[in-house]
């Protein structure tokens, strides 16, 4: 049952991009990838291999089985198919942006770190940790909204918080390196979450950049 080809495929390609752009390097690090990793394997598993989920419902509240290789949205809301491509259509550009995040924080921490100075601009300039958004923004379109499981959702909110801890810890240490330099980005810059405005801007100047 399931196309376990695709799957190894899938997991060995998104797990890539997670070490390629988030690199762990302390036991903190290690901790939190863990989990994305986890989030991954059990994902695509599902995904193209054994539809737990689905076995799960329809084995213990006696749910239509026809909908057995689709997915969660498929099963609960009775419109098959249908469902699945309205769930793929309101994650995927969640996954984008959340990818353009992750590979575009990197690409700025990268540089900000050969020239010795504090990553602020770009993404950095709207977010204090815009890889984290990322991954927060991936995770969330592919695993919650477009092919929801048992395990990737109970799993977020963990990864989220794992994140959240983990960025304080990084803080602590840019405070002991940069002092009021990066308390005053701190104060000016978001954790997480761009204000609008400030994300408004910066989608204008990119469009005016690739144009």
């Amino acid at each position: 049952m399931g196309a376990w080809g695709l799957a190894v495929v899938m997991i060995v390609a998104v797990s890539w991009a997670l070490y390629r752009y988030v690199a762990p390097r302390s036991w903190r690090e290690w901790a939190s990838a863990g989990l994305v990793q986890a989030f991954i394997i059990a994902l695509y598993a599902e995904m193209y291999g054994f539809p737990l989920t689905i076995y799960l419902l329809t084995r213990f509240f006696n749910l239509d089985r026809k909908y057995l290789h689709n997915n969660l949205w498929s099963e609960l809301s009775g419109y098959g198919e249908s469902a699945m491509v309205i769930a793929m259509v309101a994650g995927l550009p969640l996954v984008v942006a959340g990818l353009i995040m992750l590979a575009g924080g990197w690409r700025e921490v990268y540089r900000a770190y050969r020239q010795g100075r504090l990553a602020t601009d770009g993404l950095y300039g709207i977010v204090r940790h815009p890889q984290y958004t990322g991954i927060f923004l991936a995770l969330f379109g592919e695993g919650v909204l477009h092919w929801p499981t048992i395990f990737s959702v109970a799993l977020y909110p963990v990864i989220v918080i794992a994140y959240v801890l983990l960025a304080r810890s990084e803080e602590r240490q840019m405070i002991k390196k940069f002092g009021d330099q990066y308390a005053e980005y701190q104060r000016r810059v978001p954790m997480f979450l761009p204000r609008w405005r400030e994300w408004r801007n910066f989608a204008g100047n990119q469009t005016q950049i690739n144009t």
